[in-house]
Order: structure tokens, then sequence, then C-alpha cells
């Protein structure tokens, strides 16, 4: 530990402070020689996915070190989506720091330490929010589910020692860890410029992006984020374009504009919290570091129609430590040419797919999110896995939701990726759901009978057919395009129907009360947890759609103006623009008879009839599309030269 504590002390420039540095008579030799750290901040992190940054001088820190690590700072949780719990009356919230994580050292590159010649440094400590003696944050949830998950799988090794974990039992296992990775997808643009949606869709479609070359600003962005993730520890895997974008333009001024690319970002998994953490600091990290080279950065999950969204697919697994040090994956089967996953990994799997409805809420609540989930962008529109042809031969599934990731030359790379969440999903809270519902289905299968043939022979039914564990109107498996080989009215019949909206998504959560139970073992989630997330996703949804959805519907709609004369105008142009033009009425405009489409969802709002509400949201969204897809068609058709719109 000295030697450690040396080289942490010999350090030019610190990045990140693990976590058996996190005591005060280290913390304080540490921050005493790296005196360009001036502030700490604790990093709460809210239901909504949202963190908490403050500044606190270093010298308070210091002075009150014990206290600090101990007791934390108070704040107020009112103004915090922390609904139904810290209340205008009941605002007090503790944030409490977190010692069994790291912390990350935030540098401000346009404020210099004049001493030391480096950029002043903020401590951010990863926290934990509570209120009335009870944790209450996104973090702590993802704590628990972490203590839950260990718990019950070494309950089973010792229950069935004697049976069908008797070899995981001989082999000792001391630790269960979770481990976990996403992949973060984001769109960056020069600003205040408007994306063509016909442009980016053709080059999508040429397939002219993927994978391509960078230049310009964007590469150079893009490579400093790759080297600062392997300043602060992250290991980053890859970086490159994902399939939206088109080819930027050179300026008179030798730099590119005209900017508007889709890239990804990968890192090294690592235990479920601390994944989560990571990807909270690398968000910031990548969008200070694209801003200052002067492109915006969105993690919108469909900033543009018509072109593919950004996902974050987050992969999933469970290591079991042996008491020798040795790390096996709890996933992987005894022979990899003859099954597919172990009872461990067929039970985690089954698990997230028959409990899915229920947790969807916490994966995609906000209407981004929905317009990302649609058929033809390779966005999974319908629960439904995939492991693979044949155990021999790994083959990625991409139309799906749950696939099986393995690789036969590596057993511990054996996991799983969720092909649905979006950049601004709360990777604390969806993960935690995650891990409930694969020790539900881990719990079920491992007390059974049951072997791995026979489970994946349940897997494998059709819908109607009886089954031990999942739901039996349901199919669960394909191994074929989903959006290609199923029609819509087949994917419905086989798989469900998928909501369309926040409050679909939450109608159909509040159908499977019985599923509930599994998040509330352990108190992982509590109702209060519950109904807060829940409560703060119908409060967004009305929100947007008020406040931001329709005003923004309201532009586009005036936008789509009349624009032929009375000279080169044909027959086609009078009827194109009679058609857009009924469009623009039906959605925008009050008669006394008579309520526009806008109207009318405000008013089911304010009703609280949010069926009504939703099914209206979808017909706006429909008529909107038609809108801009006919004004598309009408611009085509006229000889005068008119400007393009659109918007980012």
């Amino acid at each position: 530990m000295e030697y450690e504590l040396k080289d942490l002390l010999e350090k030019e420039r610190l990045y990140t402070l693990p976590v058996w540095s996190h005591k005060s008579e280290y913390l304080k030799k540490i921050l005493q020689v790296h005196s360009y750290i001036k502030f700490v901040s604790l990093v709460g992190v809210d239901l909504g996915g949202n963190d908490t940054d403050e500044k606190i001088p270093i010298s308070l820190f210091i002075d009150e070190m014990d206290s600090f690590l101990t007791n934390g700072v108070q704040t107020d949780g009112s103004s915090v989506i922390l609904h139904r719990i810290a209340t205008l009356n009941n605002a007090k919230v503790d944030l409490i720091p977190d010692l069994d994580v790291n912390w990350f050292v935030d540098y401000n590159h346009e404020h210099i330490d004049e001493s030391k010649g480096v950029p002043v440094g903020t401590l951010r400590i990863p926290a934990f929010l509570e209120h009335s003696n009870k944790m209450v944050d996104s973090r702590s949830v993802l704590k628990r589910a972490e203590g839950y998950v260990q718990k019950s799988i070494l309950e089973l090794i010792n229950h069935h020692k004697e049976g069908k974990f008797n070899y995981l039992y001989r082999k000792g296992i001391s630790n269960v860890i979770l481990t976990t990775a996403t992949e973060l997808e984001f769109w960056v643009k020069t600003p205040e410029e408007l994306a063509d949606e016909e442009k980016l869709s053709t080059s999508q479609m040429l397939k002219e992006q993927y994978w391509k070359r960078t230049k310009g600003s964007v590469r150079t962005a893009l490579e400093k984020v790759m080297m600062l993730l392997e300043c602060y520890g992250f290991e980053p895997e890859m970086a490159h374009k994902e399939v939206g974008g088109v080819s930027a333009k050179m300026g008179v001024k030798g730099k590119f504009s005209h900017v508007m690319e889709q890239l990804e970002v990968d890192w090294k998994y690592s235990t479920a919290l601390q994944a989560a953490d990571n990807e909270l600091f690398i968000r910031e990290l990548i969008e200070e570091v694209f801003e200052s080279h002067g492109l915006e950065v969105t993690f919108s999950a469909k900033p543009i129609e018509g072109v593919a969204g950004s996902g974050k697919h987050t992969h999933v697994g469970i290591q079991l430590e042996l008491k020798s040090g040795e790390k096996i994956n709890a996933f992987t089967p005894k022979d990899l040419k003859e099954d597919f996953l172990s009872v461990f990994g067929w039970g985690a799997f089954l698990g997230i797919l028959k409990n899915y409805d229920v947790i969807n809420p916490f994966i995609n609540s906000t209407n981004d999110a929905f317009n990302r989930l649609k058929p033809g962008f390779e966005a999974p529109v319908s629960v439904v896995g995939s492991v693979g042809h044949t155990p021999e031969i790994a083959s990625r599934n991409r139309t799906i939701l749950l696939g099986l990731v393995r690789d036969m030359r590596s057993p511990q790379a054996t996991r799983f990726e969720l092909r649905s969440p979006s950049p601004n999903s709360n990777t604390y809270v969806y993960v935690a759901a995650m891990y409930q519902s694969m020790v539900d289905g881990i719990k079920a299968f491992a007390n059974s009978d049951l072997d791995t043939k026979d489970i994946e022979a349940e897997f494998s039914k059709p819908a109607n057919v009886g089954k031990f564990y999942l739901d039996k109107e349901r199919a669960y498996r394909s191994e074929e395009d989903v959006f290609d080989d199923y029609t819509q009215e087949e994917r419905v019949s086989m798989f469900g129907k998928s909501p369309a909206t926040v409050w679909e998504c939450i109608s159909i959560f509040n159908g499977y009360k019985e599923k509930h139970k599994m998040l509330y073992d352990e108190e992982v989630f509590t109702e209060d947890i519950i109904n807060s997330i829940i409560e703060a996703n119908i409060d967004i949804w009305i929100k947007e759609l008020i406040g931001r959805i329709i005003p923004n519907n309201i532009t586009l709609v005036r936008s789509c103006k009349k624009i032929h004369g009375e000279q080169n105008v044909s027959d086609l142009d009078v009827v194109n623009w009679e058609k857009i033009n009924q469009l623009r009425f039906k959605l925008m405009k009050d008669r006394m008879d008579r309520l526009s489409l806008f109207s009318r969802i405000k008013k089911a709002l304010g009703e609280k009839n949010y069926d009504e509400a939703s099914k209206l949201q979808q017909e706006m969204q429909k008529s909107i599309s038609q809108l801009k897809n006919l004004y598309a068609d009408y611009r085509k058709n006229l000889i005068e030269d008119v400007n393009g719109y659109g918007d980012f």
C-alpha cells in the first residue's frame, strides 16, 4: 500500500483515486501534494439519472474530512427527480460519499492553476442520496441489486451442492461479481446547422458512413477522448463512425464545416456500479472535448427522424470468483459445443425476457426513446431473444431485443446484450432491474428438474403452447430477421404488442402486478422508489408534449408554406399544396365545431385522459411524418429554387 501511495504522490497529474486511497490519512497527503485539485464535488444521481455537482473548497474538505466522509453534506431534494419522496415540506436529503468505488478528478481546461501549470481540478466523489434514513437514489438501487444477486447465487450453489451445482461447490466460490459494459452512441455536428434528412437517409441506405475514416475536428476530438479514457484507466477498446451521417464540407478557411456524424465509443466492462459511474463521467468528458473543438454533441435517441437513432447496447454477465482467485463465467456451459448456456445463464436470459414488460419503464421512459424503437433501423421492436443457430457457430442477430454474445475461444466472454436502452436511459436503475429479473429466472430453473436442453426447448416453444416459466401466450425465440421475415401482425401475434409511447409502456407495466414482486426482492426497489420513477415518467411525458413537442411541431407546420407562384406551376403542384394545407389545418387549426389535433392532445392531458392522449400522440406523429414527406415531394416538383428545411 505504501508503494501505491508513493506512486500517486509522484504522479504529475492525478486522474483517478482508487478505493484503497479513500482513507483520511492517505487523502490528506495526496491532496496536499496535488494542490491543483481545488474543489470537491459529491455526485449523487437522482431517480431520473441526473447527477449533482457542487463546488466545495478543498481546504474545507481537508479540515473536516472524517466527518465529511462519514456524514457527507445536506442538500434540497425537492428540486431533483425524487417525486413523492423529497417533497417541499420534507426536502432534506443527505449526500453520503461512496468509499467503495473509484473517484475521478475532473479538469477545467479553461482555468489554469498558474503555480502548477495544469488545469484546476475537482475531485468528483460518487455519493448516495439519503432521505429520512433511507437510500433513495439510483446508485443505491444498483448497489442493493449487486448485493442481492451475490447473496442469491451463493445460496443456490450451497443449497444444491449435492446436486446440479456440485461441480461449482467443489471449486469453492468465494464471491459473485456482476459485470456490465455499455456501448455509447451519439451525434456530433457543427453548431446551428440544420439536418438535411433526405441526404442523411440516402447516405445511410448507401452505407457510406459506417466505420469510415473520421476527419478534421471530429477525428481530433475522438482521438483526444480515447487518450483521456486511457489516462483515467477506463481501458478504451474502440471508437468509430456509426451508420448515420454525411460527409463534411471543406470551408473557405481550410476547416471542415457542415459536420453531421454519428459516432460510437466503447471501453472495457467493469463491476455493475462502477460501470455506471464510469459511463456517467465519460459522457461529460465526451461533451466537453467535442465542444472544445466547436462541435455540438447530442445523446438523444432519435435526434433526426428517418435516420438511425443512437442506442446504448448494454452487456451484462456474472463471474464467480474462486477461493484460489481464479474467475469463471457463470453463464458458460460445461461443454461449449453442446450447450449455448449453463443453467444459470439460461435462467438469467429467460428472466430478462419474461419480466421485460415490467423493467421497460426503467429503460425506455421518454418520448425520445420511443421515437427510436421503430422497425427499420435495427432498434428492437419486440420482446424476443436469440442465442444463435447452433452452439458451435456464434451468430449475432441484430434485430432482436436480447442476444447472446459468446466466443468458443474465450469462455469468459459469455454475456448478454440488451439492445433497447438509449444513450439517456438511466443505467443505474435499468441495470438493477435487469439483474433482479435475472435472479428471478435463475431461481426458477435452478430449483427445477430441467436441464439445459429442457430449458432451451422452453425458450424455443411457439406462442400458445404450455411453458414451465415463460408466458404461454408468447413466443420468445427468433433466429430470423424480426423486421423482414415477419409482418407487423405476425410480430404482435407471436411476441406481443410493444408500447409506442411512454403511457403505453406504463400501462403495460401496471397490467403485470404479479411480476412486480421480483423488483421488491431484498428491497432493491421499494414501492416509494417505483412510484417516484413512474410518476416522474408521466410528469416528464406530459411536460415534453405540451412544452416542447407540440411547439416544435407548430413551428414545422408554419414552415410548410405555399411557395409556388402563378408561373411554372402545374396541376400537380396545386393538388400537392391542397393536401399539405388540409393536413396543416388538421394538426393546428381550431374551429368552432372541431379542435385541432394539437389542441385535442392538450385537452386530453388536462383531463388526465392519458389513454386518449397517447393515441392522439401517435396520430400526431404519423401526421407530422406525412406532412414532411408531402412537403418534400411538393418542393421537388417546383422549378424555382427553394431553401430546404429541417431540424436537429
